[in-house]
């Protein structure tokens, strides 16, 4: 009696690797604030460049300030799509919101050079009116959007002081770190001091001593 045939192993896909492991940069900002700072790292898989995200506040909590930073550096970084598309896909990107409705551009003089400025309301759980930026005139780039308290969008200058207010080093990338450690324009006072020592030891919790002066 003939035997049936045994049916042919199929091997599994090898499952699709894991994209590396990617250390967040001395990333940090001098403005007080009650809600943590929280710096993320990861390869934008679009365009192959390392992104660092800064971000502190909650979107949903209208009552506080809410802040967003991602730093694109590497070959083009300075290319950008116009801010309305980079404002909509960052919002889509992990974060539910979508743009419903823009406001006045502007511009801005930061430590940076120029920024560039839209108004924005996006609509998820709570409604929010913000200010999204994007530099115009750096290597690198620097996007995101600063959002008031109770529905406001933040005033320019604001917006123009945290970005000052922002601090960066990688010991493997001395250009980006010369860059965050620009002079403020003189034209402009902020109610901050800058951190005295953003390379200061990272203790065993992975918190920066901050040093000001």
């Amino acid at each position: 009696m003939p035997l049936p045939l045994a049916s042919r192993f199929k091997p599994a896909m090898p499952p699709t690797p894991a994209p590396p492991l990617i250390s967040p940069a001395l990333f940090d900002i001098a403005e007080p604030g009650i809600d943590p700072v929280r710096v993320t790292a990861g390869i934008d898989p679009r365009t192959g460049l390392r992104e660092d995200v800064l971000s502190r506040g909650d979107m949903a909590a209208v009552e506080a300030p809410a802040l967003r930073v991602t730093l694109t550096r590497g070959g083009n970084a300075g290319a950008a799509p116009t801010l309305f598309v980079l404002m909509a896909r960052r919002a889509a990107s992990g974060h539910a919101l979508a743009v419903i409705k823009t406001g006045s551009r502007d511009q801005v003089r930061t430590k940076f050079g120029a920024v560039e400025t839209l108004e924005i309301t996006f609509g998820g759980s709570a409604p929010r009116t913000c200010l999204g930026f994007a530099t115009r005139e750096a290597q690198l780039r620097l996007d995101g959007w600063l959002c008031a308290p109770l529905g406001q969008a933040p005033a320019a200058n604001a917006l123009a002081c945290t970005l000052d207010a922002l601090s960066f080093s990688d010991l493997a990338d001395p250009e980006t770190t010369a860059a965050f450690s620009a002079a403020s324009p003189a034209s402009r006072a902020c109610p901050y001091t800058r951190i005295a020592d953003v390379t200061g030891p990272i203790g065993s919790a992975g918190k920066r001593s901050r040093n000001k002066k």
